[in-house]
């Protein structure tokens, strides 16, 4: 059995995100979401938060694709993360160079921990190529339309978030 893990923060879930789930689905017999708690980031939705939006976007592409979509929070390395989950591949999504130069990096430290794990980069299709969740936050925050960034359930989320906050 191929197994897979997409790690991210998913702090929201995108379009970009959704794209690169769907798209590593067929390559894999069950591929991980895997969740980085990562405090260090500061997110705006909390770990409970983040993993309720991806069960909800990935049951819907698990039914769609036929493939068993799994969310699996994580704090520790992600090489140990891949082990945990008995993962073969990562899953890296790339919008642009500067995200291939960090990848890069991560690869050759990834393979030195464990070269039994591949990792597959995977270009987000253009139309989502621009989208972060960073920017996505900041659009939202001041008043902006996100419709086109992330599902009608997120943007929900977002609009919720941000009006608490004022």
């Amino acid at each position: 059995m191929r197994i897979g893990l997409y790690p991210g923060t998913f702090d929201p879930i995108t379009m970009g995100h959704i794209d690169i789930i769907r798209r590593a689905a067929v390559l894999v017999d069950r591929l991980v979401i895997g969740v980085a708690i990562n405090r260090d980031k500061g997110p705006l939705f909390d770990l409970e938060e983040r993993v309720a939006m991806l069960d909800a976007e990935c049951a819907a592409l698990s039914e769609q694709t036929g493939i068993e979509i799994v969310v699996h929070p994580f704090e520790n390395l992600l090489i140990d993360c891949a082990r945990d989950v008995n993962a073969t591949i990562i899953v890296r999504g790339l919008r642009a160079v500067a995200d291939f130069e960090y990848e890069f990096q991560m690869v050759g430290m990834n393979r030195a921990l464990d070269d039994s794990v591949e990792t597959v980069f995977l270009m987000a299709e253009a139309r989502h190529q621009a989208i972060a969740s960073k920017l996505v936050k900041e659009i939202a925050r001041l008043g902006g339309d996100v419709s086109k960034f992330v599902t009608a359930p997120v943007r929900r989320e977002l609009t919720a978030k941000f009006k608490t906050r004022k």
